[in-house]
């Protein structure tokens, strides 16, 4: 019999270049997130005080499966992905389930969790919208560490704050 290993490790070369959207394989859509002044769906500019531009197009499509990863953004996950897929025996045993179970450990790279994944991503459509910086509140440090990461990466100002820090 032949050993399943516990953990899957890809190549660079097998790294996804595309992320895949939740929503457009939804059957029923979730409402749609409401302007508190108007009640009106959100659209891009009702976001964009808050997100980039691109990063707020992207949460309000529904429609759209897949979106190609900027090589810019790949070249930093390549820094410190790929992150081992380890098979979830323990837990499949618990469930009593014949389907295989996966997580990704993304404990390896220096912010210590998967937030570093978003925060490249955020920073970099920051940078290529033009901004000088991004902002973040934070609470235990993981996401601004990951915010300020990717911030280095593209040559922005990262700045958060601690809840804490007001009181």
């Amino acid at each position: 019999m032949t050993k399943i290993p516990h953990r899957l490790y890809l190549t660079e070369e097998q790294m996804p270049k595309q992320w895949f959207n939740l929503r457009s394989a939804m059957g029923e859509q979730p409402d749609p997130l409401l302007n508190p002044a108007t009640l009106q769906p959100l659209g891009v500019d009702d976001l964009s005080p808050i997100f980039c531009r691109e990063l707020a197009r992207q949460e309000l499509d529904g429609q759209t499966p897949y979106v190609d990863i900027p090589e810019p953004i790949l070249d930093v996950y390549k820094m410190y992905r790929p992150s081992p897929l380890v098979r979830a025996y323990e837990l499949e045993k618990a469930l009593d389930t014949p389907a295989r179970i996966y997580y990704k450990f993304e404990g390896n790279n220096t912010s210590g969790s998967h937030k570093l994944n978003s925060a490249v991503a955020q920073a970099y459509y920051a940078k290529l919208q033009g901004l000088a910086g991004v902002t973040t509140e934070t609470g235990a440090g993981q996401w601004g560490t990951a915010l300020a990461e990717a911030c280095s990466y593209f040559g922005l100002a990262p700045m958060s704050r601690s809840p804490s820090a007001r009181r």
